[in-house]
């Protein structure tokens, strides 16, 4: 997962790109004109609460409307020229592959250039340029958590036969909780989840 969409999911809510859409509705327009010009067809798939254009089955483009600006996300795009110098990372230090090209009025939008920047994305997936995700070291299981696990041992054989990165989420999603009465609520909240063998995100996954 690209780091920008992990965190934004980290709470368990979707983000509404709905919300503004109207706003941008000429900057959308132009998008859905614009993407069936490619050099390859690409994939509309949902994630992330939202329509993505993949190729090859690795995610190329989006795009997000957002109170003050339009952006589109290049997927590669830390593998991108950049001829027009107009990329950014949002997220520096945790964004890697990832930048945007944001917009406040659809005038600004050129249409050739933006098309030659996903064209070029393209291209890079076809040259097989990719940041390889990270393996991190398991995280530690601790608290409230761990003596849920330890006192039963259904839900630790049920905690156990989930994914690594599964199980991360869940002991991350407590760990965030500051109070002793979240965490609680937290724990009572993702247990049946946990029991029937599904991650904390999947109801969101398409």
């Amino acid at each position: 997962m690209v780091d920008f969409n992990a965190e934004k999911l980290k709470d368990k809510k979707v983000p509404n790109w709905q919300k503004n859409n109207e706003r941008w509705g000429e900057c959308i327009e132009l998008m859905h004109q614009l993407i069936v010009k490619t050099t390859e067809p690409l994939t509309k798939e949902f994630k992330w609460g939202t329509d993505i254009y993949t190729f090859q089955k690795k995610n190329l483009i989006g795009w997000g409307a957002f109170k003050d600006f339009f952006s589109l996300w290049f997927y590669n795009g830390v593998f991108l020229e950049d001829k027009e110098k107009v990329l950014i990372n949002a997220s520096e230090g945790k964004t890697k592959a990832l930048r945007q090209w944001r917009f406040t009025d659809v005038k600004d939008m050129d249409e050739k250039k933006i098309l030659a920047y996903i064209n070029e994305s393209i291209q890079t997936i076809k040259d097989g340029k990719e940041i390889k995700a990270e393996k991190s070291a398991p995280k530690a299981i601790e608290g409230l958590l761990k003596e849920a696990l330890e006192s039963d041992s259904t839900f630790d054989l049920a905690f156990k036969k989930l994914t690594p990165g599964k199980q991360k989420e869940y002991i991350e999603h407590i760990d965030e909780a500051k109070q002793e009465k979240t965490k609680l609520a937290r724990l009572e909240k993702i247990k049946p989840l946990i029991l029937d063998g599904k991650g904390l995100h999947d109801k969101y996954k398409k």
